[in-house]
């Protein structure tokens, strides 16, 4: 019996880092579909190295950091209760891995590739897994201090906080870091439109994020008894609640539309398992609105060029899901209870606190040492000295 939960369990969680897996093919097909064409191989190869630099960073550093587990035991040690301990890492890898693919995002069209390499490792290796400690594996005792202080734990199922909100915060911190691209804004602070290049491609990067996002909860569940399909209506409802608020408050622009749903699915990360549908409907309604609002100020008011809004839908959604999460779980509110709204805005700040320290320090250092930034004559005909990119083409203006 014991043999038959362990292989279940083992193959429940493979199953959910395949599907976390193939989001990363969302990432690219979003940010394919929104650079302009000249860039487009550029951003492919970037999700892809990005990935692998991540792997070895978390499976000799990152996990060590936040689980104080390595693997430099034998393969039979390793092959224990069906390999679970592996799969396991093979799936928290991928949340790991999400953090390099937000900030490429962010970051697109105007950094170098190698740095951005060096970037992915010190951030998955060190700087992630440094908060992911703190929320998942109770290190440091602040969890036990926040139950004690507050009467219960901070509680980020599925990473609103943990994956988004970090990665959206060291986003911002890279964006700022790099400056805005060449000729995104004049000397009288009008914009020059730069519209997405291929609305299939972002549409379709949206949706395979979107479907992967259920692998994303559910299966952080980690346990087949753990699995709720409480989780699973409540990710629907918050994507569906992004997705009309993004449409009506985004004018039916298909930038906002696609994105919408990946608002409210970052919001819902965190209190997935706890709240009622109608209030995780509410959250990702918000979240929604939140992105809209947040990315039309960041790119025309404050002059903060984040290609694809990463601080907005996962730096500043994910925040709002870690603090919605203290809201709607209380049974007051329809909630399973049991859920502290000064321990969620507590959490939520330190996770915010981390990824921005974390960013302007990675980044700031790769900055004054090696650079972050290409030449102009790169950035200008979209080539990066390590990769080649296809040539630019007529694009047609869009609102977004």
């Amino acid at each position: 019996m014991e043999a038959l939960t362990n292989s279940n369990n083992t193959l429940f969680v493979l199953l959910g880092a395949i599907m976390v897996l193939a989001m990363h093919a969302g990432f690219a097909f979003l940010e394919v579909g929104t650079v302009r064409k000249k860039n487009q191989v550029n951003a492919l190869v970037k999700i892809l190295t990005d990935f692998a630099v991540s792997t070895l960073a978390y499976f000799f550093i990152g996990y060590s950091i936040a689980y104080g587990i390595n693997f430099l035991d034998g393969a039979d040690k390793l092959a224990a209760n069906n390999g679970y301990d592996l799969v396991k890492f093979f799936f928290l890898l991928t949340f790991a891995a999400a953090i390099p693919a937000i900030v490429s995002g962010g970051i697109a069209e105007r950094a170098k590739f190698n740095p951005q390499m060096a970037a992915t490792f010190l951030l998955v290796g060190l700087v992630y897994p440094f908060f992911e400690g703190i929320a998942w594996n109770h290190r440091f005792g602040i969890q036990d201090w926040l139950k004690g202080a507050f009467g219960a734990e901070f509680h980020d199922f599925a990473g609103s906080v943990v994956v988004h909100a970090v990665g959206g915060w060291i986003g911002l911190a890279a964006v700022i870091l790099l400056g805005a691209r060449r000729g995104r804004y004049n000397k009288q602070g009008q914009v020059a439109a730069h519209p997405p290049s291929n609305i299939p491609f972002l549409a379709l990067g949206a949706w395979i994020l979107t479907v992967g996002w259920f692998g994303f909860n559910v299966m952080s569940a980690q346990t087949i008894n753990g699995i709720s399909g409480l989780v699973a209506v409540n990710s629907l409802m918050a994507m569906v609640g992004g997705t009309l608020t993004a449409l009506w408050l985004g004018k039916n622009d298909p930038g906002f539309l696609h994105n919408g749903p990946l608002a409210g699915l970052v919001a819902v990360c965190a209190g997935s398992d706890m709240m009622h549908p109608v209030g995780a409907l509410v959250v990702g309604a918000v979240a929604g609105a939140l992105f809209v609002v947040m990315f039309t100020l960041t790119q025309n008011r404050w002059k903060i060029d984040d290609v694809l809004g990463v601080w907005p839908l996962h730096g500043l959604c994910g925040a709002w899901g870690g603090i919605a999460a203290g809201i709607f779980g209380a049974k007051a509110l329809g909630g399973v209870g049991g859920i502290s709204f000064m321990s969620q805005l507590i959490g939520t700040l330190m996770g915010v606190g981390i990824a921005l320290a974390g960013g302007f320090a990675v980044y700031g250092l790769l900055k004054s040492t090696v650079g972050i930034r290409l030449d102009p004559e790169d950035e200008f005909n979209g080539a990066d000295l390590s990769i080649h990119n296809i040539t630019a083409t007529p694009e047609r203006e869009s609102g977004w």
